[in-house]
């Protein structure tokens, strides 16, 4: 189960993202039909810690094994999403990928969930061409932090 909470007229919602860095790309997806781009992850699973969380959304998104190099932000966001007030915990870890199936393309892709959810590599520093959710990644990415970083994000 999710833990995802639905109120009335509100969600809170716990996620976590990996930040997956390889040669000046990072990697992002979209569903679909949106305009926008996130990092890869999902929601954490009540009673799974975070780490574990975001190995296996990787194992499930991609299909690859993956580890956790550390925590990069803790963000508290709030935003506005399908008519609905968004309340969500999100922890970003730097991740790699150690699957040796893993092969490096800059052509968009799809994971393992089917044509749900398309996979980029993008150039760091074309960041700021995209529509990039939460947007202060679009800065923080071109310099990781030495040590986690608390944010509040409002949009």
């Amino acid at each position: 189960m999710d833990a995802t909470f639905y109120l009335e007229g509100a969600v809170f919602n716990y996620r976590v993202a990996a930040v997956i860095v390889k040669d000046g790309h990072v990697l992002i997806h979209k569903q679909g039909t949106d305009s926008y781009w996130a990092l890869p992850g999902g929601r954490v699973e009540v009673m799974e810690d975070s780490q574990t969380s975001i190995i296996r959304e990787m194992k499930e998104e991609l299909g690859l094994d993956a580890k956790v190099e550390r925590l990069l932000w803790f963000t508290e966001n709030f935003f506005d999403y399908n008519d609905k007030n968004y309340h969500e915990i999100g922890l970003y870890y730097q991740v790699e990928i150690v699957d040796e199936r893993f092969v490096f393309s800059t052509d968009p892709f799809y994971g393992e969930e089917g044509e749900r959810l398309i996979y980029q590599w993008v150039p760091v520093e074309k960041l700021e061409e995209i529509i990039l959710y939460p947007e202060f990644l679009k800065a923080a990415l071109l310099e990781l932090p030495l040590i986690p970083q608390h944010l509040i994000v409002r949009k």
